[in-house]
């Protein structure tokens, strides 16, 4: 589905960028995993991928510098000769509330969650109206881009301004062929909600504010990614699209 196509991953090294770089390069794609500092992770994911006849390549960078961002594309570009799928993935969160939250805290979970994805639509969208032919951008937001997560400010405010880039790149580059879309996933098996996970209370009660009962696994979350990233979803963009099983719909905000 996604053969001769070439994507970058931030954050693929780990929870649903993981999945999602062993998705894009299972439907043919290639794939530049990006990591920050779990390079042996990185490097496994690329085998992982090249273990089932994929090509892909690990690449460090910081996503909150936008030098980075762009040695990223050129990294990508020079590997693969092109960039046609773009997913902002990286991201981070402190848990703290208005109050409580640091100058320090602000500031990097702005750059990881809201910088690197802002800057890494700027530079795939330079690339892919160079080389011609259109484009995909998928931002992995959340559903807290839209409901509130009492004591996790900083991310809620990050993820909202995932939100409207997706919406305001999403129509500026329209006439370009490129989509910009965002999924926003609920609830996920990832080392970022292993603490609640790990607690049968805390877990009890997540689970009891899912219709369907359950926290997602991160391929169900990458299988969506895939499906945004083809020619079949060529219609869509400048929205969100909720993976969630029901959360938003069900209780306000935990």
């Amino acid at each position: 589905m996604l053969k001769d196509k070439v994507a970058i991953v931030t954050g693929g090294d780990s929870g649903i960028g993981h999945a999602i770089s062993l998705e894009l390069g299972r439907q043919g794609a290639a794939v530049t995993v990006n990591y920050h500092k779990d390079e042996a992770s990185a490097k496994a994911t690329v085998e992982a991928i090249e273990s089932e006849g994929g090509k892909a390549q690990a690449v460090q960078g910081d996503v909150s510098s936008v030098a980075d961002i762009q040695a990223l594309v050129d990294k990508t570009v020079a590997a693969f000769g092109r960039l046609d799928i773009m997913v902002n993935n990286a991201g981070m969160e402190t848990r703290t509330s208005v109050l409580d939250t640091t100058e320090r805290q602000f500031d990097m979970v702005i750059g990881v969650d809201l910088k690197s994805a802002f800057f890494g639509v700027q530079s795939a969208a330079k690339q892919m109206i160079k080389q011609g032919g259109g484009g995909r951008i998928i931002n992995i937001s959340s559903i807290h881009e839209d409901w509130p997560m009492p004591g996790n400010a900083p991310y809620c405010a990050a993820k909202g301004g995932v939100r409207m880039l997706t919406r305001t790149a999403g129509v500026e580059l329209a006439p370009q062929g490129i989509t910009v879309v965002g999924v926003a996933p609920g609830a996920v098996h990832t080392p970022i909600d292993a603490e609640t996970l790990a607690d049968p209370v805390q877990r009890a009660k997540l689970e009891g504010a899912i219709p369907l009962a359950r926290v997602a696994q991160p391929e169900e979350i990458a299988h969506m990614v895939a499906f945004l990233a083809s020619d079949r979803a060529s219609y869509g963009t400048a929205t969100t699209y909720v993976v969630d099983g029901g959360m938003m719909q069900a209780s306000v905000g935990l």
